[in-house]
């Protein structure tokens, strides 16, 4: 990885969200974001959406994909979970143990990082039963969990899944660039210690939209697997974060496909393939799916008025004084 590769700088990134207190603008998010029609025409563009970026978790659905073009027979919550962010509630929990039982491994097989569940009410069942962090409970656990089925599937090491190197990570690198049509810029270590590649916000978009443009009817491997992930993720909610969340909340609403990713990247796919991609420059995720909502209401692609509706009844959004609300986070593109 180049030592002078970075994410674009604060003079190329635009005004996407403010936060408001008793009507003063109390703290801004600049960032950048790109929408895609349909057809995958640009029909909107903020900041420089050509600059690289790391994808973080947002790039899962592509690994997902991969994983499963590798070999890997998911579906339904499975399939699902393999491109989850999820809280760690003992359901979730419960999807990632049985895809490690039918390959026969126990979870000591996942690399990512021992975790408390990101849920509360899970985490203080936990501490109050003095259980311990685990790997299942990390949010990334069912990617991981898929990344193992497919090397059992092939006779691959599954001590080194994660290496750069392996065949798996060499397989996943190959279809993200089938995806996005680009190679990748570089590759650095994600906070699950599996690889993650550097691209432009642009590539990211592009390969997201075709993961929407994807039919499960397709005479094309790729591209079958990709509708499926789609729907099984619409399907499946709950699976993709939990109570609470908002790309959880996002999908049961406007049957979006949503996926956020650390340090400030949201993708969201609306129902008729329309597609934004962003990243907030100060790495914050809390007015992502906010403004990727936006972005699709403005677009013609959601209800406006269902849109504001939603948004307005988020806890997250609402900003506090003396625990009344007193203003609000809101989109400004």
């Amino acid at each position: 990885m180049p030592s002078s590769a970075e994410t674009f700088p604060a003079s190329a990134a635009a005004e996407l969200a403010v936060v408001e207190r008793g009507g003063f603008v109390e703290s801004r998010h600049a960032g950048s974001a790109i929408v895609l029609d349909s057809d995958g025409s640009v029909v909107a563009s903020h900041g420089d959406p050509s600059a690289l970026i790391l994808p973080r978790s947002s790039l899962k659905p592509l690994q997902a994909i991969a994983s499963v073009t590798a070999g890997a027979a998911l579906d339904g919550e499975r399939l699902a979970i393999a491109t989850a962010s999820h809280n760690g509630t003992d359901r979730h929990a419960a999807v990632v143990r049985g895809m490690l039982a039918d390959i026969g491994l126990s979870e000591d097989a996942l690399l990512c990082p021992p975790s408390w569940p990101g849920d509360a009410d899970t985490r203080h069942e936990l501490v109050r039963d003095r259980a311990e962090k685990a790997a299942v409970r990390h949010n990334c656990s069912g990617k991981h969990a898929a990344m193992l089925t497919a090397c059992r599937v092939n006779g691959w090491d599954v001590a080194t899944y994660l290496d750069p190197a392996h065949p798996l990570q060499v397989h996943i690198r190959e279809v993200i660039e089938r995806l996005t049509g680009v190679k990748t810029a570089g590759s650095v270590i994600d906070g699950c210690g599996a690889p993650v590649h550097v691209m432009s916000l642009e590539a990211l978009a592009r390969g997201v939209h075709r993961i929407g443009a994807s039919s499960e009817s397709s005479p094309f491997a790729l591209h079958r697997v990709a509708g499926a992930l789609v729907r099984a993720v619409r399907e499946n909610p709950w699976v993709i974060e939990g109570p609470g969340g908002d790309d959880t909340l996002s999908i049961e609403r406007f049957g979006v496909f949503s996926k956020k990713g650390a340090e400030g990247v949201q993708i969201v796919i609306a129902p008729d393939g329309t597609t934004v991609a962003l990243k907030m420059l100060d790495g914050s995720n809390r007015a992502g799916s906010l403004v990727a909502l936006a972005l699709l209401a403005r677009a013609g692609s959601l209800s406006v008025a269902e849109v504001g509706q939603a948004l307005a009844e988020r806890p997250g959004l609402r900003v506090l004084g003396g625990g009344s609300p007193v203003g609000i986070i809101r989109s400004t593109v």
